[in-house]
Formats: structure tokens, C-alpha cells, sequence
């Protein structure tokens, strides 16, 4: 390696902090709740049992991977779903059945001339 150049380490891709977002069900909650409308931070923080600031950062996680946007009027917060980090992935998931559709599909193929050479 020369001297004064560093190798820079990629950042993950997206989908991956989308995933570790909704790997927690108390976000995965929020996420369902703002499916039907946008809504304070009270009103999200309200039917989970814990500290607001606890909450908060469950908030800050969804925002942080673009799940989520909030805007500040006055000293109400709200929050509303940002569809698009959700279609991508949503596309992976596709992407991932098709594949696994596709070796099935093979894979039943090869049993079946299994099945025929045995006649």
C-alpha cells in the first residue's frame, strides 16, 4: 500500500439498514400505524409501554433509514411514512421469490426425470 492513500470502506447498502429497522417489532408497529396516517410522537408513543426517550430512538432508527419523515410545527412533531425505501425493499423480497421459484422449479424438473428413468 503506498503511502498516505487509505482504502475506503464501503458503507452498506441501504436495504440493509431497511431490514435492521424492521427487524424490531415496536417499529415495525409504528411503520403499520403510519400506514394509515401521519402522527405525533405522542400519538405513536402511546400504546407502547415505555420511556418516551426510549421511543424516540426507535423513531431516530426509522428516520435514519429513511422509513419514516418528520416535520417539527411548533413544538409538535409529526411523523409520516416514506414509501419509497419500502418498495425497494419490497423489490429485493421479489427478486429473492423469483429465484427460489426458478430452483424449485428446476428441482422439480430433475425429480420428475428421476421419476420417468425409473419406469
Amino acid at each position: 500500500m503506498m503511502a498516505g492513500l487509505q482504502t475506503a470502506t464501503p458503507s452498506p447498502p441501504p436495504i440493509d439498514g431497511i431490514f435492521r429497522a424492521l427487524a424490531d417489532p415496536t417499529r415495525r408497529r409504528v411503520v403499520e400505524r403510519l400506514n394509515r396516517s401521519p402522527a405525533s410522537v405522542s400519538e405513536l408513543a402511546q400504546p407502547f409501554e415505555m420511556a418516551l426517550p426510549s421511543f424516540i430512538e426507535h423513531l431516530k432508527v426509522l428516520e435514519g433509514c429513511g422509513l419514516v419523515r418528520s416535520e417539527k410545527v411548533g413544538r409538535t412533531r409529526t411523523y409520516q411514512l416514506a414509501p419509497e425505501p419500502l418498495q425497494l425493499a419490497e423489490n429485493w423480497l421479489a427478486e429473492q421469490r423469483a429465484l427460489w421459484e426458478r430452483r424449485l422449479d428446476q428441482f422439480d424438473a430433475y425429480v420428475m426425470s428421476l421419476k420417468e428413468q425409473e419406469k
